[in-house]
């Protein structure tokens, strides 16, 4: 059997023929949005090179987001704002996010892949640790979330060039955290985040 495709051969086995695969990327960063892909291949489809985007350079994940968009029957991107993420916490968010993805993409699926997110009763499903290596469709859709959320990233780091956000993508990296004290805290930061809860306690504490 092709790599990667046993979760989908299964559920064209129950009868299934739309499997729309889901990841997110970004749930742990303490600054920017939390981004989640979905993916409908059709049946069979394969791909060597598709895999968990942790897996593979950037250089290559670039190129895959242009094969995967073309590929797909469907493929949608939604984008959690970061006071939603503080709202619901980066859970839920994740969760949202993913069933925002399925009411929003242009072929409606009849079962779904999600990278250990159970879904609750919204649509039939399974909930796959580490999906995002072990299924084509969650790869796939991990990857659009990862390169949709860097290129986001990358437009922050012009507007905040001091931050670094360009490089570590606001994840909560020893630079980081040390512009984060430095030049305080900018409106992408996750204000339920430790790190900048701490900043503008700091800061609240110098006003009184």
């Amino acid at each position: 059997m092709h790599q990667r495709v046993e979760y989908e051969q299964a559920a064209y086995a129950l009868g299934k023929n739309y499997i729309i695969g889901l990841d997110e990327a970004g749930r742990g960063p303490m600054a920017g949005p939390l981004v989640v892909g979905a993916v409908i291949f059709e049946k069979g489809y394969t791909n060597d090179l598709i895999n968990d985007s942790k897996q593979l350079t950037e250089a290559r994940r670039e190129y895959l987001y242009d094969v995967i968009t073309q590929d797909a029957l469907a493929y949608q991107i939604e984008i959690i704002e970061v006071d939603e993420v503080d709202r619901l916490n980066v859970y839920q968010a994740s969760k949202k996010g993913m069933l925002d993805a399925i009411k929003h993409i242009s072929i409606h699926p009849d079962y779904a892949l999600s990278d250990a997110m159970p879904l609750g009763n919204a649509i039939e499903h399974q909930a796959i640790i580490k999906g995002d290596s072990l299924s084509i469709s969650i790869a796939a859709a991990s990857i659009l979330a990862k390169v949709t959320r860097d290129r986001i990233m990358k437009t922050y780091d012009l507007i905040y060039p001091e931050y670094g956000f360009a490089k570590h993508k606001g994840y909560p990296t020893k630079q980081h955290k040390e512009a984060l004290k430095n030049h305080g805290v900018t409106p992408i930061h996750r204000r339920s985040f430790q790190p900048v809860i701490d900043v503008l306690n700091e800061q609240l504490s110098l006003k009184l």
